[in-house]
C-alpha cells in the first residue's frame, strides 16, 4: 500500500512525496506555503491521477523519460524521478494510479 509523506523543507515550505508499497518515491510535489495547501495538493493527486491525460510525459536533456501530473487548471502537482526507459516510466504512472487513491497521509 502506498503512502503520502508530508514534510517541511529547510525553506519552511511543505512538500509531499507519494511512496509506493516498496517505499520508492513515485511522485514529489512543489513547495506549499501552508500544510493545508499541501493537503489540497494531495487531494488533487487523488482526483487527477485517474485521468491519463493529466500525466505530461517528457524527456530530460539526457534523454531520460519522466512525467509531471497536472491538475485540471494545468498547474503541475508533482513530478517523477528520471527513469531508465519509457516502459519504466509507464510503470511509475501505473503505480501512482494504483497507490494514490487510497494512500494514507503521514507527517514526518
Amino acid at each position: 500500500m502506498g503512502k503520502f509523506e508530508i514534510k517541511k523543507d529547510k525553506a519552511g515550505k511543505f512538500r509531499f512525496n507519494l511512496k509506493a508499497g516498496n517505499h520508492q518515491v513515485i511522485l514529489s510535489s512543489q513547495g506549499y506555503s501552508t500544510k493545508k495547501a499541501c493537503e489540497n495538493g494531495i487531494e488533487s493527486v487523488r482526483k487527477n491521477c485517474k485521468n491519463d491525460k493529466m500525466f505530461d510525459r517528457k524527456k530530460a536533456k539526457n534523454g531520460s523519460p519522466y512525467f509531471s501530473l497536472k491538475s485540471s487548471n494545468g498547474q503541475v502537482i508533482g513530478s517523477s524521478e528520471m527513469y531508465s526507459g519509457t516502459s519504466a516510466m509507464n510503470k511509475g504512472i501505473a503505480s501512482i494510479k494504483k497507490n494514490a487513491p487510497k494512500a494514507k497521509v503521514f507527517e514526518i
